[in-house]
């Protein structure tokens, strides 16, 4: 491992600890909490599990609107370009993140035609990606970033080598996937077979087939009962107590039911979060379902606006400390408030209300079907937004990601002071 990424892994346990780790150590949750932070500090997310359409007609971005967003993988901060000429500052904890949006940017800078960013970041599996980086690239990326993929994994390969291999099969989420592949077959399951469904009368007898008998099995029940199993969908201890308690039959039925709505939910053939899911990558036809940023119509308004997107590890709450007051128009937390303790709720609203410009929008997601904030943030604070259930559960529905239990969208009135 080099330097640099042993520095950016290392700031990314510290930032991590911070967030996550607030049990004794010895505790049986500060144990949780220790393995978690050591399972995140790695790539998590190869693809963000957020729709980025839903999050675009909630935010309902106009020109020069600036975006603050949690980066995960960064499919969604770029997929916003494609509504507006924006300004987004990308910031998380998590430093192969940053490294991978970085990747991202270098790459649409480069790049002059899409079927050569969708080979990259769309089939993510020809040698030829790892050429154009080495060619192209790798000069024009900043030092911390190329250190990371110019790094070597346990494989003993350069991590920009994934690129060669499957990107979307790696990082902890594409782990998870895989072996919730070998699991099922296992089990007598076949999740690659949800793809061979015509139409959603097909989709759901091929679940009732494949993966809803899964879930009765002894060995799938205790699983899901171990916290640390979770652990590849992002999962850490507080937000796997939450998931938990949101519903009769406790994770293992909120689980099959977001399952069940991902399988069933929506039509396969236009759902990008089932193709990865199901196929573990896109599909490879020319219409095949993508996020907007990989959309060969939205190639040249993505590349031409990428320059007003910068990446900062950093967790949001001091991210924000730095702005000035009122210079921020959208706030996209994704999940991360389920990490969040009362205190910390507090300071990060804090410093979203001193730095939101009248009109300002803010979703994030729960991963129970709850409001999450009320009784936890001041009423002097949380009084001067506007909730919005109706949009907020709307747009849940519309959700093609199917994991969450609850979508939020809060907006700061025009008149705001």
């Amino acid at each position: 491992m080099t330097q640099t990424a042993r520095t950016v892994r290392r700031t990314t346990t510290l930032g991590l600890s911070t967030a996550v780790q607030r049990s004794r150590r010895l505790s049986r949750e500060g144990v949780l909490e220790w393995m978690f932070t050591r399972a995140f500090s790695g790539l998590v997310y190869p693809q963000i599990w957020e729709d980025p359409v839903v999050d675009m007609a909630a935010l309902q971005l106009k020109a020069d609107d600036h975006v603050v967003a949690i980066a995960s993988g960064s499919c969604n901060i770029l997929s916003y370009l494609t509504a507006a000429p924006i300004r987004v500052s990308a910031v998380d904890l998590n430093g192969a993140h940053i490294a991978l949006g970085r990747l991202k940017l270098a790459a649409l800078a480069r790049m002059t035609d899409h079927a050569t960013f969708r080979r990259f970041f769309g089939a993510a599996d020809a040698r030829e990606n790892v050429t154009f980086y080495d060619r192209e690239i790798a000069a024009h990326l900043d030092a911390v970033s190329r250190g990371y993929w110019e790094g070597r994994g346990l494989s003993g390969r350069r991590r920009i080598n994934l690129f060669a291999s499957g990107f979307y099969r790696y990082g902890l989420l594409g782990r998870f996937i895989g072996t919730g592949h070998v699991l099922a077959r296992l089990l007598g399951g076949h999740p690659r077979a949800m793809l061979a469904a015509r139409d959603m009368a097909e989709q759901r007898a091929l679940y009732e087939k494949h993966l809803a008998p899964v879930f009765e099995r002894k060995l799938v029940r205790w699983l899901v009962r171990q916290p640390a199993s979770l652990y590849g969908l992002g999962i850490p201890p507080a937000q796997y107590k939450a998931l938990a308690a949101d519903g009769d039959d406790g994770i293992l039925g909120a689980l099959r039911l977001r399952l069940e709505r991902l399988a069933c939910g929506f039509d396969l053939k236009e759902n990008y979060f089932a193709q990865q899911a199901f196929g573990r990558r896109y599909g490879a036809s020319a219409d095949a379902a993508l996020p907007p940023y990989l959309q060969p119509r939205n190639f040249a308004a993505v590349k031409a606006r990428a320059a007003a997107v910068s990446y900062r590890q950093s967790a949001i709450t001091a991210f924000l400390e730095d702005q000035p007051a009122k210079s921020c128009d959208a706030y996209v937390l994704l999940d991360a408030q389920d990490w969040m303790n009362d205190a910390e709720l507090t300071a990060l609203w804090s410093q979203i209300t001193r730095t939101a410009r009248p009109g300002a929008r803010v979703i994030f997601r729960t991963a129970a079907d709850e409001r999450l904030l009320p009784g936890r943030v001041p009423a002097a604070i949380l009084d001067q937004w506007r909730y919005d259930e109706t949009t907020s559960r709307e747009l849940c529905r519309q959700d093609r990601s199917a994991i969450y239990g609850g979508f939020h969208l809060y907006a700061l009135p025009e008149q705001a002071a």
